[in-house]
């Protein structure tokens, strides 16, 4: 039996619900241990494809470039969609750029065979795929650090989206990872 691809919002927050300071800077991010996996090695092997918003994708390669990485920031090994309405003339290596909508995109990837698809963020993707309909999961890894504001997981806008908890895991350094299912 087949499975259905299913869009999965993999993330981080600050314990006050943000993804990122209000420039972008996720540098509170990198202060946790890197002895303990929060998941990611067993999530990752389940994806073949990331969605990125395009300020996320901007972020990115600005911190490539200022931490001077000679490494790529996107696994070439899977698809990297990135959405925008601008696109730039050149993509990074590994990259697509996409105009469609979060609604028609999504139904497209679900009919190709394939694993999970990552949504990666930001805000506003996430807000634009949780509107359209189109996210299966959140897995929320929430960081015991207060950043005062931000961006926020979620784009604001007037909405009520049922969540049922799939499971809370508490961390030997006070995260907490809570994984969700979104009620449709």
């Amino acid at each position: 039996m087949k499975t259905q691809r299913r869009i999965i919002v993999y993330i981080a927050t600050s314990a006050d619900g943000y993804i990122a300071r209000l420039d972008g800077d996720v540098e509170w991010l990198n202060r946790r241990p890197d002895t303990i996996d929060y998941g990611m090695t067993r999530f990752y092997p389940t994806i073949d494809t990331i969605l990125w918003g395009r300020k996320t994708y901007d972020w990115g390669l600005a911190y490539l470039k200022k931490t001077g990485s000679k490494g790529g920031m996107f696994d070439t090994n899977l698809a990297n969609y990135v959405f925008s309405r601008r696109p730039p003339k050149r993509a990074a290596k590994g990259v697509e750029f996409v105009s469609e909508s979060p609604k028609a995109f999504a139904q497209h990837l679900r009919a190709s065979p394939g694993k999970h698809i990552w949504l990666m963020g930001g805000g506003e993707l996430i807000a634009s795929f949780l509107d359209a309909g189109e996210i299966d999961e959140f897995d929320i890894h929430v960081m015991p650090t207060l950043i005062g504001e931000g961006i926020p997981l979620i784009a604001p806008r007037h909405r009520d989206i049922a969540l049922r908890l799939r499971s809370a895991r508490k961390f030997p350094d006070g995260v907490v990872r809570l994984r969700y299912k979104v009620v449709k």
